[in-house]
């Protein structure tokens, strides 16, 4: 997986790559029966898109609630970490294991020494971009790393933080044995902008796509732009992922050559759920954070997406 993203983003390979999956990982019986659904799906359309599964164990919270798999994976706020660690790396198996790469979102220094060998994707969250202790482990990383515009909507931060991703640096860290030692990285030359709205309004439309590639050529950076469809770009409503997505096919159709990559945010189930005091009654497939689109968008969506790409992308490899 970590090999052929690098190929997409070294305009190697001329196929998109699409992460999807649910806003965050709870249950993971439910979370397997999608990964063996995007198995499925992506041997359908390998040859224009490489899917990649969104496995987000951490969340960021604007306030307070659920932090995530890791942090408390029984959902009953007894935050057994170590038990998450262990359930996360079983889950990573079970989807490498399926057939799929996985991407995830980096969301503190210490969790990818645990979880690293098994992600081929990483994503520095809008609300972390900015932050030295990202950019820094993001120079380590062996995956190539996606930086989100900020919440407001700019681009300077994840333009900067890619530059700095991209040089060496000394840090303090932790080693194989999770004893502290000084970390020297070589820099990560695929770090690249993922453009996901902000500000209220979306920026994947093609005049912000235009500025975004502006700004990265300015900043002597490669043009590679993945739109999320989801967050700002779909005001928070994920009934609109599908037009988002649309759009960029169409921008790729008419010959756009920056947008190496989509994300989406879709589970079994459509929509979101509140976490109930009783879990039994938690309803199986559906989201506990940002709401999703259900299966059989996503497979529409994916399916008309491969049908219209076909000679775009063979085009672009040109």
């Amino acid at each position: 997986g970590r090999r052929a993203l690098e190929a997409i983003l070294d305009r190697n390979d001329p196929r998109l790559f699409v992460v999807l999956g649910p806003c965050s990982i709870h249950d993971p019986i439910a979370g397997l029966d999608y990964a063996r659904r995007l198995k499925q799906l992506a041997d359908k359309v390998q040859d224009t898109m490489l899917l990649v599964m969104r496995v987000y164990f951490e969340k960021p919270r604007t306030s307070t609630g659920w932090k995530g798999y890791i942090n408390d994976p029984r959902m009953d706020d007894t935050f057994h970490i170590e038990e998450g660690m262990q359930k996360a790396r079983e889950f990573l198996l079970a989807v490498n294991e399926i057939g799929l790469p996985a991407g995830t979102e980096a969301l503190d220094p210490i969790s990818p020494q645990y979880l690293g060998d098994l992600i081929a994707w990483t994503a520095i969250g809008a609300r972390t971009s900015e932050s030295q202790t990202h950019r820094e482990m993001s120079s380590g990383l062996s995956t190539p790393v996606g930086f989100k515009n900020g919440t407001d909507g700019t681009l300077d931060a994840a333009i900067n933080a890619i530059i700095s991703a991209g040089a060496p640096h000394s840090f303090l860290g932790i080693n194989a044995q999770g004893r502290s030692a000084v970390t020297r990285t070589r820099g990560n030359k695929y770090g690249h902008l993922v453009l996901r709205g902000g500000g209220d309004r979306p920026n994947y439309d093609t005049v912000s796509v235009a500025l975004a590639e502006a700004a990265l050529a300015k900043a002597k950076l490669p043009k590679n732009i993945v739109v999320d469809c989801s967050h700002a770009n779909s005001y928070k409503q994920p009934e609109l992922q599908p037009l988002v997505m649309q759009d960029c096919v169409n921008q790729l159709r008419l010959g756009n050559r920056s947008i190496v990559g989509l994300m989406i945010e879709s589970f079994i189930e459509a929509g979101n759920q509140p976490i109930p005091a009783d879990l039994s009654q938690l309803k199986y497939g559906c989201s506990v954070t940002d709401a999703c689109v259900d299966w059989a968008t996503t497979e529409k969506i994916i399916l008309d997406a491969h049908s219209a790409l076909k000679n775009p992308l063979i085009q672009r490899a040109t």
